[in-house]
């Protein structure tokens, strides 16, 4: 089971209308069940250094099936996975704004949030979560 571009198109309009209630351009990518980048939008006004930060959370949260918040959590100094972000080719993000799409409790994507604070893009990733 995986998500098609209908579910990815669902996923960020409701993702682009949070961060538009908060004021704040984001780029928000959308993964598949393979970490296969289904669809990105960059919010006019959106950062340009963002755009592969919010694949990459995506592609993170799938890869990993955590929230980057919670591995975020557990890759500080002294916690079990310190050094995770030099994995990969360095492709891992360990800040807020990526989460794991579940369809049935399985995971079937991604999506991922960059332009704000990290409070902001978990914000607009749940929001964009919560339509799946």
């Amino acid at each position: 089971m995986s998500l098609n571009l209908n579910d990815a198109r669902r996923v960020i309009a409701a993702a682009e209308a949070h961060a538009h209630e908060l004021g704040q351009p984001m780029n928000i990518a959308v993964v598949d069940a393979g970490g296969n980048l289904i669809s990105h939008v960059r919010q006019d006004g959106a950062w340009i250094g963002s755009i592969d930060i919010s694949i990459s959370k995506a592609w993170t949260s799938r890869a990993f099936d955590i929230s980057t918040k919670d591995l975020g959590d557990n890759a500080q100094p002294t916690q079990q996975f310190f050094g995770i972000h030099t994995t990969n080719g360095g492709k891992v993000a360990i800040f807020a704004g990526g989460i794991p799409l579940l369809q049935d409790g399985a995971v079937v994507g991604a999506v991922g949030v960059s332009g704000g604070s990290g409070e902001q893009d978990h914000g607009v990733a749940e929001a964009g979560a919560a339509a799946l």
